[in-house]
């Protein structure tokens, strides 16, 4: 089966504001990438589930069926990667949409180098795990075990004492690069790096809300978590003596 990187991905917009649709979509069509866009939710279920393309980018409020029953719906049939975009401070809107099975969370206002980057970021996990449906293939990348903590990065899947922590494809790289040498101290820089490939311009304080959000999922597992410790003026470590 052809990799979505060495074919043209399928990218399906859904969202009430015509400037978003018009101009995200110019701007993935001159990346390489098929575009499809709808209105809203209840025009896009049926065509998402009979012909689904490679990936979704749902606006979370929209008329008639919202983002949030639209996934609702669409994971009863489906397993398609799914991105949200939505207001800023919607943090509620964040917690449903993951634990319904949303793959990544991108607020507005936002750059389409970012949202370009996330979607190469999941389009990359997806071939991954195709691969690994499929041993003739290349090699998975191994599980990470730091203590308590273990990573699957084929899945995307992070567990805490055995108990899963649902973490978006930033938060999952944040981690992974945290969590690769335990004990070393990642500078923001190092981190933004490893999280926003392809040259993404982002400023100090989204390492840090990452951060404090990383600690926040990790703590509703776990309340006495405390493996991300700050170094002030210096960066973040991940300790797996805890």
């Amino acid at each position: 089966m052809a990799s979505t990187i060495d074919r043209q991905a399928s990218i399906a917009l859904v969202d009430d504001d015509r400037n978003i649709l018009q101009s995200l979509s110019i701007a993935l069509q001159a990346e390489g990438f098929a575009t499809r866009v709808y209105s809203d939710g209840e025009a896009a279920l049926k065509p998402l589930i009979d012909n689904p393309p490679d990936l979704a980018i749902f606006d979370v409020k929209m008329p008639r069926m919202d983002g949030l029953e639209l996934l609702r719906r669409l994971r009863e049939k489906s397993q398609l990667p799914v991105i949200f975009l939505t207001s800023k401070d919607d943090e509620i809107d964040e917690a449903l949409g993951l634990a319904m099975g949303a793959d990544d969370y991108i607020a507005k206002p936002f750059s389409q180098r970012l949202v370009i980057a996330r979607i190469r970021a999941i389009l990359r996990r997806v071939d991954l795990n195709r691969t690994e449906q499929n041993p003739d293939d290349e090699p998975v990348a191994d599980p990470i075990t730091r203590g308590r903590l273990t990573m699957d990065p084929a899945r995307h899947k992070v567990t805490w004492d055995g108990k899963d922590v649902t973490l978006t494809v930033t938060e999952f790289l944040i981690l992974e690069s945290l969590a690769a040498r335990p004990g070393v101290v990642r500078s923001r820089n190092q981190l933004m790096d490893a999280a926003y490939q392809d040259d993404v311009y982002i400023d100090d304080r989204t390492i840090d809300s990452h951060i404090k959000r990383l600690r926040r999922k990790f703590r509703e597992v776990d309340p006495e978590f405390d493996g991300i410790a700050t170094l002030y003026g210096a960066g973040y470590r991940f300790s797996d003596e805890n």
